[in-house]
């Protein structure tokens, strides 16, 4: 089912972890208090992280087909597809993005992106837990 290597895998979720452990991304402060940063703030702040960087400049070397297949396993982790409609989702994210830039922006502008590409792992039946013990 999965053609895309599970170790390249299993190296963006160690690099989007990192993104988000060295950042606080996705903390965003109270939205009650008039001023605070949008979403859209704390995604420009980041743009510079080192961290980020690294993961874009990773996910850059990934073919459209392995990019295609990343943005399947997060739909199927976060629950969008079920691994039994592996082929849909394939067929729909190709049909989404029309190219390695758009889903690159996709896959860093996702808050969760490791953990929906962990659990879409184990959801296809691959063992997470191996697999970043190998990375680390």
């Amino acid at each position: 089912m999965l053609e895309l290597s599970t170790d390249k895998v299993a190296q963006v979720i160690v690099r989007a972890r990192e993104m988000e452990a060295r950042t606080g991304a996705w903390e965003l402060p109270d939205r009650r208090h008039p001023g605070e940063e949008t979403a859209e703030m704390v995604l420009e702040a980041l743009r510079n992280d080192p961290a980020r960087l690294a993961l874009a400049s990773f996910l850059q070397e990934l073919s459209r087909d392995e990019l295609t297949e990343l943005v399947a396993l997060l739909w199927v982790g976060r629950g969008s597809f079920e691994p039994e409609e592996w082929d849909e989702a394939i067929m729909t994210a190709r049909e989404e993005y029309e190219g390695p830039v758009g889903i690159t922006r996709y896959l860093l502008s996702n808050p969760l992106l490791a953990e929906h590409l962990e659990e879409g792992l184990e959801r296809m039946g691959y063992s997470v837990s191996d697999m970043e013990a190998d990375v680390r």
